[in-house]
């Protein structure tokens, strides 16, 4: 991905001169004229908090600013990203099996290897049903087609986007409602919205019905699986209660 104007979005070849150390002047725009990325003179807390706020201009300076491909190893990035995504997808998956199912000291190998499995199936079904239509929604929907460099350009818009899947840790320290999850989901879905929107500069209500189909299919995907394996460890409960007992 280029550099690009903040504001309106136009490429641009660089951010700023620096004449010398902690001496640098901003480049303006070609195209609206204005500066082209003050973000870069500010701290990084305001930066998050226009990013909360959900700011195209703060998620134009995050994905194609900051996250440069010149500047950054783009394929450890990607795959330390899936990563982390993955694994707060599993805490999530965790915290919410917990809220609807007894944990406990006396659980069996068994039942815990099984529902550790059933979280992991879960975690992997899920997101590969996500990823899948969001590509596939990403084409259609959005016109948008492109290399193999476009597709993990847009998958990293969209694993970087749901930075808000990182306020599951607060729940490791104060116990929270389990409906505080499907706030940060609501917060995800519209995060992902926005750094759609400005990568592909298609319209917000599109990129909106984009995100919604990927996030849905994701739902129903995970409820398929947890349906499934519910079943297929009460199957295996039965019969291992009717195993006849040979006696010596």
């Amino acid at each position: 991905m280029e550099l690009r104007c903040i504001h309106c979005g136009f490429p641009i070849k660089t951010l700023f001169l620096q004449y010398s150390p902690g001496n640098i002047r901003l480049m303006k725009c070609e195209n609206c004229k204005a500066v082209a990325d003050e973000y870069i003179e500010c701290e990084s807390m305001i930066v998050l908090i226009d990013l909360i706020l959900h700011k195209p201009k703060a998620y134009r300076h995050l994905l194609f600013n900051l996250l440069n491909p010149q500047t950054l190893n783009f394929q450890g990035l990607l795959w330390k990203s899936a990563l982390g995504f993955l694994l707060l997808d599993a805490y999530r998956i965790l915290v919410l099996t917990k809220s609807e199912e007894e944990w406990g000291l006396s659980m069996s190998f068994s039942s815990l290897f099984w529902r550790f499995s059933k979280i992991l199936m879960d975690v992997l079904f899920g997101n590969l049903a996500f990823l899948s239509i969001f590509l596939l929604a990403t084409r259609n929907l959005l016109n948008t087609v492109g290399g193999a460099s476009r597709y993990k350009n847009l998958l990293l818009a969209i694993l970087i986007s749901s930075y808000f899947k990182i306020f599951l840790i607060a729940m490791m320290v104060w116990e929270l409602p389990s409906s505080v999850i499907f706030i940060i989901d609501v917060f995800v879905l519209s995060s992902n919205t926005v750094a759609l929107k400005v990568v592909t500069g298609s319209g917000m209500s599109r990129c909106a019905e984009t995100c919604f189909v990927a996030h849905a299919v994701k739902l129903f995907v995970s409820q398929l699986t947890v349906f499934h394996s519910s079943r297929f460890l009460q199957d295996s409960k039965i019969l291992t209660c009717e195993m006849p007992i040979y006696s010596m």
